[in-house]
């Protein structure tokens, strides 16, 4: 064999095994299909880059970056509408915002990351203060301009697959009568789908992401649930819970009253309902989970345990709230955890090693 023959085999051969390389990376980015009857697995996070129109920044690449790193593929994105209108006029748009948007649906393509737009506040809906002036619930112009607003997004990513896109339309509707949010549903999934006919459309469910949404059978569209029960565990001492501050330091198993939290009583209260929707083709996920960093770390590490296990036993999805913040895995600033530096944050290794393993 001549030198020449050599190189040329030795050439073939690096050239094969960079390509064997870039294969097996781009199925890892490789995203699952989603339909509204059958949600994949996800693994994510909350990114709270646009949650409120005081704190609106830019979605920062290296978080879809960590999660797919970390082996995961899933971001919601909870926002508030207030952030892209043009000076308090809620039908017109600002378009440099809009492209901030269009930059985090680009990295979750580039990073193999499936990006979940949520209205956290939409026009005429939220759980936050201050209350919305007129509601999406019983108001004809901001179900109207509600209308608009999804419109703009489904005509702005008409083409982008359900695999690496899905829309969230209303986030923990309150107490509202089921008929109430089927016509509302149906009304704005309707002004989606004149642009997008695909698209993926995901609902959380009634009382605040709490009641199966079984009105909305037939209309094609998923649900999502909430992972938070018990709240005194993950919500204890948070400042905007009236009253949390007075909430014994919680426990797990926790006993309230003659009830105890537990797995068993966790699958039958959070997970059973669910899965009977599911049965009659709706999809299901976790859209927000976690605790406020006051609660015990060895608390939420139990806790977790278990409603992780119990999404995992179902074959659910789930998005953690959030990635860097009070409930998250960096810069939580726990009192009682051991950080580990993280490319110059604070990283949570036990929890994230949790969320990993689950």
């Amino acid at each position: 064999m001549t030198r020449r023959t050599v190189l040329a085999a030795t050439a073939g051969v690096v050239a094969g095994i960079v390509a064997a390389g870039t294969q097996e990376a781009e199925a890892q980015r490789r995203l699952p299909e989603p339909t509204a009857a059958n949600l994949p697995p996800w693994r994510g996070f909350n990114l709270l880059e646009k949650f409120m129109v005081h704190d609106n920044r830019p979605f920062v690449e290296e978080d879809f970056a960590w999660i797919r790193e970390w082996g995961m593929n899933y971001a919601r994105l909870p926002m508030d509408y207030r952030c892209w209108i043009e000076g308090g006029d809620w039908r017109r748009f600002r378009e440099p915002t809009l492209k901030e948007i269009d930059a985090a649906v680009a990295y979750g393509e580039r990073h193999g990351v499936h990006i979940c737009i949520n209205f956290h506040r939409a026009p005429g809906h939220t759980v936050a203060q201050p209350p919305e002036a007129k509601s999406v619930w019983t108001d004809a112009e901001a179900l109207e301009v509600c209308c608009l607003h999804w419109s703009t997004f489904a005509r702005r990513y008409k083409g982008i697959p359900n695999s690496h896109l899905s829309f969230n339309l209303f986030n923990e509707p309150m107490v509202i009568a089921p008929e109430v949010h089927r016509r509302v549903v149906e009304r704005v999934a309707g002004a989606i789908r004149e642009q997008d006919p695909g698209r993926l459309i995901m609902c959380d469910g009634r009382m605040w992401g709490n009641a199966p949404p079984e009105e909305l059978v037939g209309l094609g569209v998923a649900a999502a649930t909430r992972g938070y029960q018990p709240t005194r565990i993950s919500h204890w001492k948070a400042s905007w819970v009236y009253g949390s501050d007075t909430w014994a330091e919680p426990v797990y198993p926790l006993p309230e009253g003659d009830f105890v939290w537990n797995r068993e009583t966790l699958r039958t209260r959070q997970i059973e309902p669910w899965r009977r929707l599911e049965e009659r083709g709706v999809g299901v996920m976790v859209g927000e989970f976690g605790a406020y960093n006051r609660t015990p770390h060895r608390v939420v590490m139990a806790w977790l345990t278990d409603c992780l296990s119990l999404w995992n036993e179902a074959g659910w999805g789930w998005a953690m709230w959030n990635l860097r913040g009070s409930f998250g895995v960096v810069d939580s600033g726990r009192a009682d955890v051991t950080y580990e530096d993280w490319r110059g944050r604070k990283l949570d290794r036990a929890l994230l090693d949790l969320l990993r393993r689950s």
